[in-house]
């Protein structure tokens, strides 16, 4: 199975957020993050939205390593004095790849995570778009069976069809919604 460290700005939106929750729960991959890692999204939320309170994201990275029980990784650290990226404040990140043997970091922000450094450690840096794009690929029926599911659970307040192929666009998964979009008769 894929093991993947989810970088702090992929877990900041809450649709992406929730919809690598639902493939992580339907076994397609298996996330990892640190508490670091989760400290920075949970702050950016709460900085950038006044709305949800610190109780409610504290549910919420409750419910996210529920998922996966080996979401959480510690003793990382060991590596970060060792790493040098273009951002001395991302070597966590990458430490934590390395200390959990995963394959991959989901991130944005690849221009923080060079391909030459990475590859020494056999990790790469990848777009969530690809990412999530390459799960469909490998099991379609698993994929948009937990899609529709998860589009099925939003409730406050639910979307069409078209508006969730349109926050997949929204956020930047143009590739993950053509697929999506090919399927729709089923989710």
């Amino acid at each position: 199975m894929i093991i993947a460290v989810l970088d702090a700005c992929v877990l900041y939106p809450p649709s992406l957020r929730n919809l690598l929750m639902r493939l992580a729960a339907s076994r397609l991959y298996s996330p990892r993050w640190t508490h670091e890692i989760q400290d920075e999204w949970v702050r950016s939320v709460l900085k950038d939205n006044s709305a949800i309170s610190q109780g409610q994201l504290d549910r919420t990275c409750l419910l996210m390593a529920l998922v996966n029980p080996k979401a959480i990784v510690s003793g990382y650290e060991v590596y970060i004095p060792a790493l040098t990226l273009p951002d001395p404040d991302d070597r966590h990140v990458l430490a934590t790849a390395i200390h959990a043997l995963a394959s991959h970091i989901v991130t944005y922000n690849l221009s923080d995570f060079p391909e030459s450094i990475l590859g020494y450690h056999n990790v790469e840096a990848i777009h969530p778009d690809i990412f999530l794009s390459a799960l469909f690929d490998e099991k379609p029926e698993e994929f948009l069976h937990a899609v529709y599911r998860h589009r099925a659970d939003l409730k406050n307040p639910p979307k069409s069809i078209q508006e969730y192929i349109d926050t997949l666009k929204a956020n930047r998964l143009v590739q993950l919604a053509t697929r999506i979009d090919a399927h729709r008769h089923v989710i």
